[in-house]
């Protein structure tokens, strides 16, 4: 009877577990998160004190070139198949969103040499930086606990993430995502 009673316990504990699991990542895929206030967070400053390659060998810092507006931040690889699928739409929010204010930044998880090709064939509008592997790192830094990609934060006027999302994005939801944040 004792045992019952314990693997009962064990499997209900199981299932609380998995249930938080899921809700977690539920969440986590919609991407909701609330903006911070105040002086930037150690997550975010992680970003925006950050530096990193262009494919032209050059230095993009994100503070000096995108603070002060809200901006759209993209982990992607070429690699990456639902990276790749979703370009295209971030670049259509780029078109729509940039006379708004928004900035749009791609950075490759990835080497300079598959970046370069694939850029060859799909031209994107928005800058493109190299994360390189430390890209996973920041990214995690930014709330992607699991460190996968493609992964998106939004960074509000103040610098701070205001929306996140594990997976593909669409344009609707940056859309709506977009049209929530005064500019």
């Amino acid at each position: 009877m004792q045992r019952r009673a314990v693997l009962g316990l064990g499997a209900a504990g199981v299932l609380a577990a998995g249930g938080g699991a899921y809700l977690a990542l539920q969440h986590e895929q919609r991407g909701a998160a609330p903006a911070a206030t105040g002086p930037l967070s150690l997550e975010a400053a992680a970003f925006w004190n950050a530096s990193f390659d262009t494919l032209d060998q050059q230095t993009y810092q994100p503070a000096a070139h995108l603070r002060g507006k809200p901006l759209l931040l993209n982990f992607w690889a070429t690699w990456c198949a639902p990276c790749v699928k979703e370009l295209p739409e971030i670049n259509q929010f780029h078109d729509e969103f940039a006379a708004k204010g928004w900035q749009v930044l791609g950075l490759a998880v990835d080497a300079p040499t598959p970046v370069r090709g694939f850029l060859e064939k799909l031209p994107l509008k928005f800058p493109v930086a190299l994360a390189g592997l430390t890209g996973t790192d920041l990214s995690k830094q930014l709330g992607n606990s699991k460190g996968g990609l493609p992964f998106t934060v939004a960074f509000g006027l103040q610098g701070e993430p205001i929306w996140r999302k594990l997976g593909a994005t669409h344009l609707e939801e940056l859309r709506a995502m977009a049209s929530a944040v005064k500019v």
